[in-house]
């Protein structure tokens, strides 16, 4: 067991029964002639006492010496304990956040009860939600993201370091084969496209990598743009020597981390290595600069780059708020099974924290004005291979309005099934300035919500459930302001 938190453990045990017996630090050192410094060290874990002076402070103290040293936490200080001992503090570099160690340790040994007390609560949330120790990471990664405004100009940079070593034109669509050949000639890959079509049970991943031989087996079912991905990341693992990093795409399991911090890292090289920031930034603002928007102008930018809608509009999340400062803006991926009438979100970025379009509803219904579901209908009945729209999503109980855009496709590893993305940018005066179609009339504009157990819109043909939490808060809201009218009456 490692030392800091023995000594972590020993002063957190100290100073709750010190505090337990009404003490002070100068009252506790004047009772057991160690000083006030050297004891305020050891409630904070920095010092553990020598023998001689742990029997002081279990004699002054009424303790017996083996229950001062022993590891086990009352039910008060328990869960912190558990946080400390399963070394969470260590697995996540806190660095990231610009939070120290030491600081969240001197949080915890000044308020331990109210921190347990809390640490208790996410666990218990984390239970109802079934949260695993991986949704965990990747929600870090995702705050992580989000603090950044999802843009990284140390990989952009390598991006351009990496195309100017091997000589790639960015100005010209990358194909998978340009990918391999630097995977295979450079760093001594071997590419096998045949073993992973013999087993059913894989049919969900793209590739698996064998780190002993350098073999990566990908399959034959994906096409060229999805395949140019999985070889894009390849090389962001060996250009930017990463070594901790994922086998599989998709990822099966992280034990790290840092496998999820990297698995992100490896990703946006790719996104940005296939869709470069220059070319980008110049089709967006040939695009902005329209006063009429048409759909196919934007499905044209789409096909300019040998990637996927998802990858395309995932740059666009780091491309928008950088070089356009939209930074306003969320993402979200539905999946859907033809035939059902369920949709699933299964994937969402948030640039600003106060924005409504959040809905990790459980066992509600998202709302069906949505672009992002209406596309999902429309490639469901018509068995299209892409289907594309755009809106302004007017959230009247928010008072905000986002332009939407959204994109369906199928999904290339279940038979009948679907997924959108979307981007929506939050409609103010700065998207006004930079987006000259923003202000058409012509723009379709519903009113939305977020499920429609929580929508107040009224008489919506497509409305799945009765308001019900929405009736239930506002009978709440009115119950109290009945009891503050009947409190005042009866004050007078």
């Amino acid at each position: 067991m490692e030392q800091d938190y023995i000594k972590l453990i020993f002063g957190l045990k100290l100073k709750q029964i010190r505090t337990d017996r009404g003490l002070s630090l100068f009252g506790l050192s004047k009772l057991s002639g160690l000083s006030k410094s050297y004891l305020n060290e050891i409630e904070k874990g920095k010092k553990y006492p020598k023998p001689d002076k742990i029997a002081a402070l279990s004699e002054h103290l009424e303790v017996p010496y083996d229950e001062l040293v022993s590891l086990k936490l009352d039910k008060n200080l328990a869960p912190i304990g558990e946080i400390l001992q399963s070394k969470l503090l260590k697995e996540i570099p806190l660095e990231l956040f610009g939070i120290q160690e030491s600081t969240l340790i001197d949080i915890i040994s000044n308020a331990p009860v109210k921190v347990t007390a809390f640490i208790s609560t996410i666990i218990e949330i984390a239970k109802n939600y079934n949260f695993s120790r991986e949704n965990f990471f990747l929600a870090s990664v995702r705050s992580f993201q989000e603090a950044n405004y999802n843009y990284f100009e140390d990989i952009e940079t390598a991006v351009l370091k990496f195309a100017k070593t091997y000589h790639i034109d960015l100005s010209n669509k990358i194909t998978s084969q340009e990918l391999e050949d630097i995977l295979v000639e450079e760093f001594g890959y071997s590419i096998n496209s045949h073993e992973l079509e013999e087993h059913s049970e894989l049919d969900n991943l793209r590739s698996i990598y064998v780190p002993k031989t350098k073999t990566l087996l990908i399959t034959k079912s994906i096409d060229d743009a999805q395949r140019a991905f999985v070889y894009a990341k390849e090389l962001a693992y060996n250009f930017l020597n990463i070594t901790e990093r994922l086998y599989t795409f998709s990822w099966i399991k992280f034990e790290s981390f840092d496998e999820v911090l990297n698995n992100f890292y490896a990703s946006y090289f790719a996104g940005a290595l296939i869709i470069p920031k220059e070319s980008i930034v110049a089709n967006l603002k040939q695009l902005f600069e329209q006063q009429h928007f048409k759909a196919e102008d934007f499905e044209l930018l789409l096909s300019k780059y040998n990637a996927s809608p998802e990858s395309v509009y995932q740059r666009l999340t780091n491309i928008l708020p950088k070089e356009f400062k939209l930074k306003n803006l969320f993402f979200l991926r539905f999946s859907h099974q033809q035939g059902s009438d369920k949709f699933s979100l299964n994937k969402e970025l948030h640039l600003e924290k106060q924005q409504s379009p959040r809905a990790r509803e459980t066992n509600e219904h998202y709302c069906r004005r949505w672009v992002s579901i209406k596309v999902l209908q429309a490639i469901s009945a018509n068995n299209s291979n892409h289907e594309f729209s755009m809106q302004i999503s007017d959230y009247v109980a928010e008072n905000k309005k986002y332009l939407v855009l959204a994109s369906a496709t199928k999904d290339p590893f279940k038979q009948n099934s679907y997924r959108s993305i979307s981007i929506g940018i939050e409609l103010n005066a700065q998207l006004q300035r930079k987006v000259n179609f923003v202000n058409n009339k012509s723009i379709e504009s519903p009113h939305v919500g977020v499920t429609c157990e929580r929508c107040g819109v009224i008489n919506c043909s497509v409305r799945k459930s009765p308001p019900t939490i929405l009736e239930s808060m506002n009978k709440e809201l009115k119950t109290s302001q009945i009891v503050k009218e009947i409190t005042k009456k009866y004050s007078q």
